[in-house]
């Protein structure tokens, strides 16, 4: 099967699921390649925006073909922005058939633009496209307004969906949570993001008897990641436990805005790492002893997978899909309760530590490359099979 993989975004500003998803269909033995066009803000890059690539080129990550593109955006030019994005993305496709044939199916993640472009590239060649949505609720509520949103953009992306060969939410809850933009009128079926289990594989952690919990928060710092009420539990749970150690990385978290933070609370055996690369976050997870994540929004935040994958027990919020609450591996507490979350972390560390090997056996069963490949490629054989 020939399969183009289409992301929305993609690096330098995340968007790595794609690839994930693309090498565990490659894997499979089937011809994969991504076809990436990335939007550069000044704001939020300001040196990629002067120096990455002006021209369209290959590269190749883990073994997949990137067909790569670079954008530069207008600030506040919107509309402007996406017509653009739009046009580059149908223009690679041309250059990509010329090069490579007409592929069999569209792989596009998350409706906005990928999705959208992949509808009118199936108009247009009758492709067959399939969404692959990641974006949470509250994403969409920033970008048009809390429903009924009258955003020029809804009915277009409501388009994309309707006319989908299928939809495929990350979250089975994502379909409820934003039916006030997108409806409920078209195909869909769940499945899971993926990891890389055999990387983030299950490590033994030493006896914690006599030396410091470490908690760990791998997350950028946004308001939505909620550190706010994990600064706010640890420093209520550290009173009692002055040897207790945090430990974070994400982007912005090595910000002058997190440090100050910190500082003023008087936070105490709190480091900070800043954006660290796949190395660093399996690096990080095999010292800690437990992974805390008080987000206020979620769709299906993969740092959880990959914390329990390597043994340990995640602490989250009810924002969190139901498919990641894998038994006593997986403590949930109200979003933005500081104290039922300082309680919960106080629980974690007087009870036993999980048995890492059944955890990590669980994250297999449900997100291993293996498994969602073959979740994918059946979805895929599906449509074309009824084509």
């Amino acid at each position: 099967m020939h399969i183009l993989e289409i992301p929305s975004f993609f690096h330098p500003y995340g968007g790595l699921f794609c690839l994930d998803q693309a090498k565990a269909l490659a894997a499979l033995g089937h011809e994969v390649r991504i076809l990436s066009n990335v939007q550069l803000g000044l704001t939020i890059g300001f040196r990629d925006y002067c120096l990455l690539p002006y021209r369209r080129y290959e590269h190749v990550m883990d073994g997949i073909t990137v067909c790569q593109s670079y954008q530069r955006g207008l600030p506040k030019y919107i509309r402007y922005n996406v017509r653009r994005w739009v046009s580059i993305v149908r223009s690679m496709f041309d250059d990509y058939v010329a090069r490579y044939g007409t592929p069999d199916i569209l792989h596009a993640h998350c409706a906005k633009w990928a999705g959208y472009t992949a509808m009118t590239i199936s108009e247009d060649c009758g492709i067959p496209f399939v969404i692959t949505e990641h974006l949470p609720l509250m994403w969409l509520e920033y970008e048009f307004g809390k429903p009924p949103s009258r955003a020029w953009q809804v009915p277009l992306l409501r388009r994309a969906y309707e006319r989908a060969d299928r939809v495929l939410p990350v979250s089975e809850e994502l379909v409820e949570a934003t039916a006030p933009y997108y409806g409920k009128d078209y195909k869909w079926q769940y499945i899971s993001n993926t990891i890389d289990t055999a990387f983030f594989a299950c490590q033994p952690r030493p006896a914690r008897e006599g030396r410091s919990f470490r908690f760990c928060c791998l997350a950028d710092y946004s308001t939505r990641k909620g550190y706010d009420v994990l600064f706010a539990a640890y420093q209520r749970l550290a009173r009692d436990h002055p040897a207790l150690e945090l430990h974070i990385a994400g982007f912005m978290t090595d910000s002058v805005a997190c440090k100050a933070e910190v500082k003023r609370l008087g936070l105490r055996n709190v480091s900070i790492y800043g954006k660290i690369d796949k190395q660093g976050v399996r690096d990080l997870l095999y010292r800690c002893d437990a992974l805390v994540l008080a987000s206020r929004s979620e769709v299906q935040p993969l740092v959880l997978l990959e914390a329990m994958s390597t043994g340990i027990p995640v602490i989250s919020t009810e924002c969190i899909p139901r498919c990641l609450r894998l038994g006593d591996g997986c403590h949930i507490v109200p979003v933005a309760d500081v104290d039922a979350l300082a309680r919960t972390m106080a629980t974690v560390m007087s009870n036993p530590a999980p048995d890492g090997r059944a955890l990590s056996e669980k994250v297999w069963q449900m997100a291993s490359p293996q498994v969602v490949g073959r979740k994918i490629e059946s979805v895929f054989n599906d449509i074309l099979s009824s084509r």
